[in-house]
């Protein structure tokens, strides 16, 4: 009868003497710990870390020419670079510890981190902090909270669990305990209100709802009735949300008002033309004319101060490291492993895709940041998280058979 291997433990390395083993099989397993411990190490994906770094500077480095707006003949600075520093630093150590922990043992508590984002999005609710009109931060005195941030960590975490124990493609009772699934979250931010947030947690459970695999009649029925309740969803949208959809089809109705934002990021960034106008110089960013140029449209100012090969080497960063946790998912030794590196692919997939499209004036404003390069603490620290649980997996991936 075939025994099953189970995984050694590195966390007991200490208990083990450097000399004086009292038998053979303790010298033996006390070399295999050590063995397993370098195995970590020299496992870990260094072109996802290598990427982040570099994702990561490139962002402070836009963030300290956004912070900046002239005044007369000098220069004044706000301290978003210096901020996103700081969190920078926190976010570093999170992703440390994300990576020691056995991500097998998050299974067994991603519930409990769902709901504990569902909760803290019922707070916002009532305590929440109001700026710019939306109810979405916790005040927590030195320095303001997003729940909603938190809530993706949950959801990509219970939908790898809930995915990872089914076998088979999704039935339509399985396609609806996935849609509860996200649905309760979805609600409460869209609530906030904060619609890029919400359709980015639709999008990233349907990213690995079709990953996982749909039946037949369930995809047939899927794909007669979306179509009819897509319309629907317009009588549920509040008027700012109803002007950004028609003015993302015809801009120039409103160009100094619901249109000013897409104008404006499209005139900086073809400004830029093939090499950019220099770092710092450029004029729709440092003059004020790009509004939450440090936020949803840093790129933007990337693209007015470096140009098409600057904008077209960010791209190239994104792909390479999409592509790098796509092969952490496939290498992945349990189903577990291989839905949350999908489930991340998917967190950072959407949210590429959505902000460059919006700022280029592909998509509609829905405010969702760049990773790393778009200025958010808690959203920085959730993009690194996510990175610790890819590279989580990646480490582990000789420590036991399929």
């Amino acid at each position: 009868m075939a025994t099953e291997r189970r995984e050694p433990k590195t966390r007991d390395v200490s208990n083990f003497p450097t000399s004086g083993f009292k038998t053979q099989d303790e010298q033996a397993n006390y070399r295999h710990l050590q063995m397993v411990d370098r195995q970590l190490f020299l496992h870990i994906n260094w072109p996802i870390l290598a990427i982040v770094f570099l994702l990561f500077v490139a962002g402070v480095l836009n963030l300290y020419s956004a912070s900046a707006f002239r005044i007369g003949d000098g220069t004044a600075l706000t301290p978003f670079y210096k901020r996103q520093l700081i969190w920078g630093g926190i976010s570093l150590l999170a992703m440390i510890t994300t990576m020691l922990l056995d991500y097998r043992h998050l299974k067994n508590s991603a519930w409990f981190l769902y709901l504990v984002g569902i909760v803290l999005l019922i707070a916002v609710l009532f305590w929440g902090r109001t700026i710019y009109g939306a109810q979405r931060w916790l005040d927590l005195g030195l320095f303001h909270f997003q729940p909603s941030e938190v809530a993706k960590i949950g959801l990509v975490l219970v939908a790898a669990a809930f995915l990872s124990r089914i076998k088979h493609s999704l039935g339509f009772k399985d396609m609806l305990k996935a849609l509860l699934i996200v649905i309760v979250p979805a609600y409460f931010i869209a609530s906030q209100p904060d619609l890029g947030s919400a359709l980015l947690l639709v999008f990233l459970m349907a990213g690995m709802v079709i990953y996982q695999g749909i039946k037949k009649n369930t995809l047939k029925i899927l794909l007669l009735t979306l179509p009819m309740l897509v319309p629907l969803g317009w009588f549920f949208l509040k008027d700012y949300q109803k002007t950004r959809l028609l003015t993302f089809l015809n801009p120039g109705q409103d160009p100094l008002g619901s249109g000013y934002h897409v104008i404006q990021s499209q005139i900086a960034i073809g400004s830029g033309r093939f090499w950019g106008k220099g770092f710092m110089e450029g004029t729709q960013s440092q003059l004020r004319f790009l509004p939450e140029k440090h936020t949803d449209f840093a790129f933007s100012v990337l693209g007015e101060e470096w140009g098409f090969i600057g904008s077209i080497i960010l791209l190239f960063l994104f792909c390479v490291f999409l592509y790098q946790i796509f092969l952490c998912s496939a290498e992945a030794k349990d189903k577990f492993g291989t839905m949350l590196c999908v489930g991340v692919f998917f967190y950072f997939f959407w949210q590429i895709l959505i902000n460059i499209g919006m700022v280029l004036g592909l998509m509609p404003v829905v405010g969702v940041p760049l990773p790393f390069v778009s200025y958010g603490g808690t959203s920085l620290l959730v993009n690194f998280i996510m990175v610790g649980l890819v590279l989580n997996v990646s480490m582990r991936r000789f420590m036991f058979k399929s």
